[in-house]
C-alpha cells in the first residue's frame, strides 16, 4: 500500500496569512489542513499521517508554546516549525529547546519555508521509524509469559541462571528453558541484543 502524501498542518489565527501559506504549499504539491487556533487543532487532531505543523507563536487561546507543550506531553511525533512576526532570540531558544524543528520569521521566504518543511518531513520519517521499532519491541516483550518476563528482567540485569533459579525458587534447568524461550520469542541471538531491547524500553531499572 502506498503511504499517504505528507499533510502540512497550518495553525495560525490570521486568516489571510493562513490561506496564502496554504496556497503556496499546495502549489508546490503539498496537502494542507488549516486551523484558526491551537484549540481548533486539538479539537480535530491529526490521524497519524506523515506531516509537520506550521505553528504561529502568538494566537488567541492556546499560544504556540502551550500547544507545543501539549503535543509533547501527548506523544505527538509531528515536527513543529514556528512562524512569528515577533521573532526574538529568547523565544527561538525556548522553542528549539522544547523540540521545535525550526523558527522562522514572518513573512517567510518561499525557499526558506520549503527547505524547513522538507527537513521537518525527514525528521518525521526518522521519528516514525523509531516509534515503529519501539512498538515492535514492546509487542515482543508483551508476548512473554509472566514467568518469562521475570526471567528476562533478571537476565538483562546480569543475573546468572543459578542466581535467577534461587531468586525465583525453581531449578537452574527450568531457568535455562525459560531463557531459551525468551530469546526465541524476542528474536535475538545474543545476550547483548536482549539487553538492547531492555534498554530501549527502559526496563533496566528496579
Amino acid at each position: 500500500m502506498t503511504p499517504p502524501e505528507p499533510l502540512i498542518h497550518v495553525v495560525d489565527d490570521d486568516a489571510s496569512f493562513r490561506n496564502s501559506l496554504a496556497r503556496l504549499l499546495q502549489a508546490a504539491g503539498y496537502r494542507t489542513a488549516l486551523y484558526e487556533s491551537g484549540d481548533a487543532f486539538l479539537a480535530n487532531p491529526p490521524a497519524g499521517e506523515p506531516g509537520c505543523i506550521l505553528l504561529d507563536m502568538q494566537m488567541n487561546g492556546l499560544n504556540g508554546f502551550q500547544l507545543q507543550e501539549h503535543l509533547t506531553k501527548s506523544g505527538s511525533i509531528l515536527p513543529i516549525i514556528f512562524l512569528t512576526a515577533h521573532a526574538n532570540v529568547p523565544a527561538s531558544v525556548q522553542a528549539m529547546r522544547a523540540g521545535a524543528e525550526d523558527f522562522l520569521p514572518k513573512p517567510v521566504g518561499k525557499e526558506a519555508l520549503f527547505e524547513s518543511v522538507e527537513r521537518a518531513l525527514a525528521r518525521y520519517a526518522e521519528r516514525r521509524g523509531e516509534h515503529d521499532r519501539l512498538d515492535a519491541m514492546r509487542k515482543l516483550v508483551a508476548s512473554l509469559t509472566p514467568r518469562e518476563t521475570e526471567v528476562f528482567t533478571l537476565i538483562v540485569r546480569g543475573k546468572l541462571n543459578k542466581q535467577i533459579a534461587n531468586e525465583l525458587g525453581t531449578s537452574e534447568r527450568t531457568i535455562k528453558a525459560h531463557r531459551h524461550a525468551v530469546m526465541r520469542k524476542l528474536g535475538v541471538q545474543s545476550f547483548a541484543e536482549a539487553v538492547l531491547i531492555a534498554e530501549r524500553l527502559d526496563l533496566m531499572r528496579g
